[in-house]
């Protein structure tokens, strides 16, 4: 594979200035297969996303748990680099979704529903499927036509966006049900989306609920070193495939190694953020998915507001920087309130304290978040720490204390991806080569 790639790369140059994706993997981020692209360091890539969670996780024909892109090469990216993706827009084109808390249907997988879907009747693995009908037992087994979902809704609702997309409203089951008569327009499917539109399953639970949009990439990172299901390429869902009965089972020294954090599902992973990702395959293999409408902090019921939609992202390549998981530069008003750069005033005011009590220098500071991810929260947490440790040759316990006073631990998804925000020393931030996206992003270095 990195033959090819270097022949396609000295075949386009640098690489193209736009790859435009419309094609998705089958649930498995795959090192081995054929990446689309190359782009060039500084090109841009654009998208149409398929909805992350529910669709494919009632389509067992996916094997990943959701539906991303194929992987895009970015000329130049080798392992142990890094690559810079600026999102330069996220436009919600679903009309509407259906979500909510989800419960395993036993009998219908091995071992992890999300990956290793099986047929309860002929027990055919990963099964291609029909929808017969609406509702919860619409998905068949294209074999023997038995009820193949390997999941139902515990707790469900239908959701319908203004045409804005701002706001949305859950309805009643007549207009769940007519909605779910064409799930796949109302859901905006692309055209080579395989997935079966959770609309169709007509949930209603809630009912009048009006809930505010603002759209961010749930999946959005580098392809892993070894074949890992999207879903599962991160410290806490990746867990599941230690020691798994499926084909997809892996070591945990192999999970802690060659998995990228793709899978954030944090929320401010949207417009105008700066995602710093490892590469550790050759060209790096950008893909994303999973949209979401809309989600608060630790997406607490599983899942949220899966939509498709269309984006917008900008690459960069960061030699060597070897850093073992994705970095953040949030928008400023989604950094915890300790974390926010400083202002005239403030630096003004502290200045006069440290001339008052004989501090010659005050630190030279901006915000950076470090994403951590394990089988827990507090593994997370851990997780977290260390890189941030790493990357800016700090002690843990040093860490810990700036994400004390300037910053926060946050929490992107339960039961165990964060974010560890703080206020990092410019020194530091311009040695590792990041200083660039500071300035952009804060005004500040």
């Amino acid at each position: 594979m990195v033959t090819e790639l270097h022949q396609e790369q000295k075949a386009n140059g640098a690489g193209r200035e736009t790859v435009f994706v419309d094609e998705f993997v089958d649930g498995v981020l795959d090192p081995n297969k054929p990446m689309l692209g190359p782009v060039r360091d500084g090109g841009h890539i654009i998208t149409n996303t398929a909805p992350g969670c529910w669709g494919p996780m009632i389509t067992p024909a996916i094997r990943g748990g959701h539906e991303v892109t194929r992987p895009v090469a970015v000329a130049g990216a080798e392992v142990g680099d890094a690559i810079a993706i600026r999102i330069k827009s996220i436009t919600v084109t679903s009309l509407a979704t259906s979500s909510g808390n989800d419960q395993w249907m036993q009998g219908r997988f091995l071992g992890d529903p999300y990956i290793a879907g099986r047929c309860p009747d002929c027990g055919t693995m990963y099964p291609e499927t029909v929808l017969k009908g609406i509702g919860p037992t619409a998905v068949r087994c294209a074999k023997c036509g038995a009820d193949a979902t390997p999941f139902t809704f515990t707790n469900g609702y239908t959701i319908f966006f203004d045409d804005n997309r701002s706001v949305g409203v859950t309805l009643g089951q007549e207009a769940a049900e007519e909605i779910a008569s064409s799930a796949k327009r109302y859901a905006a499917l692309p055209e080579k989306s395989i997935q079966n539109s959770i609309l169709t399953f007509a949930p209603h639970d809630l009912v009048g609920l009006v809930a505010r949009l603002r759209p961010f990439m749930g999946q959005l990172g580098t392809t892993p070193a070894i074949p890992i299901p999207d879903s599962h390429n991160a410290g806490d869902f990746g867990s599941f495939l230690v020691g798994a009965p499926h084909e997809y089972a892996i070591t945990a020294e192999q999970l802690q190694q060659h998995r990228t954090d793709g899978h954030l599902d944090i929320d401010a992973v949207r417009a105008g953020a700066i995602i710093v990702c490892p590469v550790k395959t050759p060209g790096g293999g950008v893909y994303l998915g999973d949209m979401h409408a809309l989600q608060g902090d630790g997406e607490i019921a599983g899942h949220t507001c899966d939509v498709s939609g269309s984006v917008t992202l900008q690459v960069h390549v960061l030699k060597g920087l070897n850093i073992d998981g994705p970095i953040l530069f949030p928008l400023v008003e989604d950094l915890p309130f300790l974390a926010r750069p400083l202002s005239a005033e403030e630096k003004a005011r502290a200045q006069a304290v440290a001339q008052a009590w004989g501090v010659s220098h005050l630190e030279e500071s901006a915000p950076i978040s470090v994403i951590g991810s394990g089988p827990d929260l507090n593994a997370a947490t851990d997780n977290g720490l260390e890189r941030a440790a790493v990357l800016l040759d700090m002690t843990v316990p040093e860490v810990k204390n700036r994400a004390t006073i300037t910053g926060a631990i946050e929490i992107g998804r339960h039961p165990g991806v964060v974010q560890v925000t703080f206020r990092a020393p410019l020194d530091r931030l311009e040695r590792k080569g990041l200083l660039p996206f500071v300035r952009d992003q804060y005004g500040v270095g």
